[in-house]
Formats: structure tokens, C-alpha cells, sequence
């Protein structure tokens, strides 16, 4: 007796692009802090996807897609072309028009300066609200792992931001 096994089409590939494409852009901008990069990293991730989509299950869709959103990002970090490029000018970012934008903008800048495995952690950990399994399934690293990684990146963030912000106290996220 043969078993058929339901075959992923491209419509099912669109509505999974269409629902869940601004979530990891913003994780990916969470990681890089720049729009277009985390729009070009977010475009590899989903062809990366898209070509593993006939031998993908439904289940755990979103933390692989976040996996492969992660793994991309910290790839092109290790690429030589990339530390070579020197931007020269930024163009200002359009302030929102919600929340305090001064405080979210000295908090992406400084998690800007932390390096991109700590961001990976902080951002899976406390962005994504991922558990520390989780967030190591998806780095392919121990809990051990994450658990220094937030600590020091944790501790990153409050040297850069200094003791004045309130965001980042010792008893709280």
C-alpha cells in the first residue's frame, strides 16, 4: 500500500512569505541595524527557504526560518568583503511616530556595537522571547553558550549605554 505525502506548493510558499516576511525582516534588522541589509539578508533567507520548502513540515516552520534568518546574518559577517566596506555617510533614519524614539535609537546603536554572536543571542533571547534551548537550537551552539553570551552582551549594552538608562537594570530585561 503506498502512502501519499502531501507535496508544498508555491502557493503554500506565498502565504507563508506573506505572513511571516516582516516579522523576520525585523529580526533581521534587529541583528544588522540597517534596513536594507536586514531586507537583502531577510530575501537569502526566504530563497534558502523557498529551496528547501517540497522537504519542509509545518511543524517548527518559524524557528527554522528564524534559524536561517541567524545563520545567514552571522555568514555574511564572516565574508572579507564585508569588513572591507566603509560607508561614509548615513542617511538619517525617519524617527516613528510611536514610543520614545531617542531611547530605541541609543539602544539599537548600542547593540549595533555589540558583536554579532552576542546580538544573535540578545536579539533570539529578548526580542523573539525565545528560551535558552531555543535560542541554542537555533544558533547550533549549548545553553551554556547563550546563557554567556546574553550575560556579556547584557553587559555590553550597559557599559555603552551607561548607568543613567533605566531599560537595562540589573533586576529586569
Amino acid at each position: 500500500m503506498a502512502y501519499s505525502v502531501p507535496v508544498a506548493t508555491d502557493d503554500d510558499f506565498s502565504e507563508y512569505f506573506a505572513a511571516r516576511a516582516h516579522a523576520l525582516r525585523a529580526t533581521a534588522y534587529l541583528l544588522c541595524g540597517d534596513w536594507h541589509r536586514a531586507e537583502d539578508i531577510t530575501q537569502v533567507a526566504m530563497t534558502k527557504l523557498y529551496l528547501a520548502w517540497p522537504r519542509l513540515r509545518q511543524v517548527g516552520l518559524d524557528a527554522y526560518a528564524r534559524k536561517v534568518v541567524v545563520r545567514t546574518f552571522l555568514a555574511e559577517n564572516r565574508r572579507l568583503w564585508r569588513k572591507r566596506e566603509h560607508l561614509t555617510h548615513e542617511p538619517p533614519e525617519l524617527p516613528a511616530s510611536h514610543g520614545d524614539a531617542e531611547q530605541r535609537m541609543l539602544v539599537q546603536a548600542a547593540l549595533a556595537s555589540v558583536p554579532p554572536r552576542q546580538r544573535a543571542v540578545l536579539v533570539l533571547r529578548y526580542w523573539n522571547d525565545l528560551s535558552v534551548e531555543e535560542t541554542a537550537e537555533a544558533l547550533g551552539c549549548s545553553a551554556g553558550t547563550v546563557k554567556s553570551q546574553a550575560a556579556r552582551g547584557v553587559a555590553a549594552l550597559r557599559r555603552r549605554l551607561g548607568p543613567h538608562f533605566d531599560v537595562l537594570e540589573p533586576d529586569g530585561r
